[in-house]
């Protein structure tokens, strides 16, 4: 006796709580999955009808009522395909990450996730209850397991569906990215699989959502832990693989093998899918960067063209008596290169304005940083006055190094929407920078070589202030995502006046990063949803024991 079954992954880009339009979607993959791919089966991500994370919107009642109302039309609205979705649920006064079959106009099988994550960026204990049993079942002579993201990162859940007959465990997931992630969540999947002497399907969700990026990379492993198809990454996709068995013995037929991507080329996708999905899923015109001839900006704006297209994004260089030439040229010549619309606005007319109408009240005050902040928050003015006119919103281009260390002005050079950088460290910008100009040289080579400044001042140069980025980001790196205790960073060889100034600057910078606009995650732990920590605090660690 044998059967056969075709399952079709779908990576899906959806959009949270817009739950009526996920379920057009949904539909639209399920019709393509039947007529083009002719599957029996359709699997969608995790919470796939409200987009994940859906985080506080599952307080409200009327979300709930709303997610009611589209699984039955999602339920009526397919026909000739059974699916598998994801979506809240309260069960008796609480609330469940539910998994669950379609087939013939209603939900016929309904698994609550049992492992729910609460770390770095979940925190889903904050809302659902956990579920406790495995969820397997018969369809179409292939014995089910169906399993929910975390689940399959711990003993237990998948254990427990295969004692309870599956023959194929499938993974529903929402699952972001950081870099390295996509091989890390393969290795153990796979490993899962091989323990548990059972293949695993895998299917991932798509796209940016706020700080997140997901990446897809749905693939399915035998239960050798092989991977015997494999999708592609931060792209929309729909794809099938045929499950045979025979006797006893099943087997998989995938269609994809897709590579994965070399580390710069995933980190810098994972850029652009985030500032794609933000500026477009917001609703924005389009956006406008302060160009100021700098690494970060250019790489900023190159990221921009990349994702939105050039005729989406403007520049405006905004030079003041210490801005050199070199940056003028540059900015031009990027801007050029890109093909972006490209404005210069000189902030020399404004900042006599504010330091005349300050003069009276700061009489007796030598010349500070104050003066230079004036010059950055001049710039945010411009680049919010233009944001408010055009309906274009601002990308702000502060670095993680920067961000860490407090080195940006607060409604200055961080004004904006969101940051394209925001958690990428500046030795990183660097070699994306690279990277990028090894598909097309956008960003002029002086850029990326000279030596980088603010040019709030004369003859300034971010090394008079910071540490040399090639020592500031490993420290960073070690206190900031690691939590390494000071003297441990100093053992491994950082001089300790260096430990001592970052660590006393990340601390002490908590209020700046609070009111810093959101941006694409790409490490493990990023500022915002990772990283909490409370701004009034007494808290100082020591560079001793």
């Amino acid at each position: 006796m044998s059967s056969e079954i075709k399952i079709g992954l779908a990576q899906i880009n959806v959009v949270v709580g817009a739950i009526e339009a996920n379920v057009d979607r949904i539909i639209d993959y399920a019709e393509r999955a039947r007529d083009e791919q002719e599957c029996q089966l359709l699997v969608c991500a995790e919470m796939v009808l409200t987009g994940y994370p859906p985080e506080d919107l599952l307080m409200r009642p009327g979300f709930h009522t709303r997610v009611e109302q589209q699984l039955e039309r999602l339920c009526q609205g397919v026909s000739g395909i059974d699916l598998i979705v994801g979506y809240p649920k309260i069960i008796d006064g609480n609330m469940f990450n539910i998994g669950a079959l379609i087939s013939n106009g209603r939900v016929v099988h309904e698994y609550k996730k049992i492992e729910l994550p609460n770390y770095a960026v979940f925190d889903e204990k904050r809302y659902f209850s956990a579920g406790k049993e495995a969820c397997v079942f018969d369809y179409k002579g292939i014995r089910l397991g169906l399993t929910v993201c975390e689940d399959i990162w711990h003993d237990g859940p998948v254990e427990q569906a295969v004692e309870g007959g599956a023959e194929l465990v499938i993974n529903i997931n929402g699952s972001p990215y950081h870099a390295d992630k996509i091989s890390e969540r393969r290795d153990v999947v796979c490993v899962r699989a091989k323990k548990v002497n059972t293949p695993v399907l895998y299917v991932n969700q798509i796209g940016g959502q706020d700080e997140l990026v997901f990446d897809g990379a749905s693939f399915v492993c035998d239960e050798n832990g092989k991977v015997v198809h494999q999708m592609a990454s931060f792209i929309e996709a729909l794809s099938a693989v045929t499950v045979t068995k025979q006797s006893d013995a099943l087997s998989i037929q995938g269609t994809e093998n897709v590579p994965e991507y070399q580390p710069l080329e995933s980190i810098y996708k994972a850029l652009v899918l985030g500032v794609r999905d933000y500026v477009k899923k917001n609703g924005f015109a389009g956006v406008v960067i302060g160009l100021s001839g700098g690494i970060d900006s250019a790489l900023t704006a190159t990221i921009a063209a990349d994702a939105l297209g050039p005729d989406n994004v403007d520049v405006i260089m905004m030079p003041f008596r210490y801005t050199s030439d070199i940056s003028k040229e540059d900015a031009f010549l990027e801007a050029q290169a890109l093909g972006v619309k490209y404005h210069v606005i000189s902030i020399e007319p404004m900042y006599e304005a504010f330091v005349k109408q300050l003069a009276p009240v700061f009489e007796g005050y030598e010349e500070d940083v104050t003066e230079e902040n004036i010059q950055a928050r001049c710039r945010g003015l411009t680049l919010m006055a233009y944001s408010n006119k055009t309906g274009r919103m601002v990308l702000t281009t502060g670095n993680k190094s920067e961000m860490s260390v407090g080195y940006a002005t607060l409604y200055g050079d961080m004004v904006g929407g969101y940051n394209a950088i925001k958690d990428v460290p500046k030795v990183l910008v660097y070699e994306l920078a690279k990277y990028r100009n090894t598909i097309s040289p956008v960003i002029p080579e002086r850029v990326i070589t000279r030596e980088p400044s603010a040019e709030l001042r004369p003859d300034q140069i971010d090394s008079d202030s910071l540490p040399a980025y090639e020592i500031l980001d490993p420290i960073l790196e070690l206190y900031v995502e690691q939590d390494m205790p000071p003297a441990k960073i100093v053992e491994m060889g950082y001089p300790a006046e260096d430990v001592s100034k970052v660590i006393r600057l990340v601390d002490r910078n908590e209020y700046k990063r609070r009111q810093a606009a959101p941006g694409v995650r790409i490490t493990k732990k990023a500022f915002g949803r990772d990283r909490r920590y409370p701004i009034t605090s007494g808290y100082r660690p020591k560079i001793d024991w």
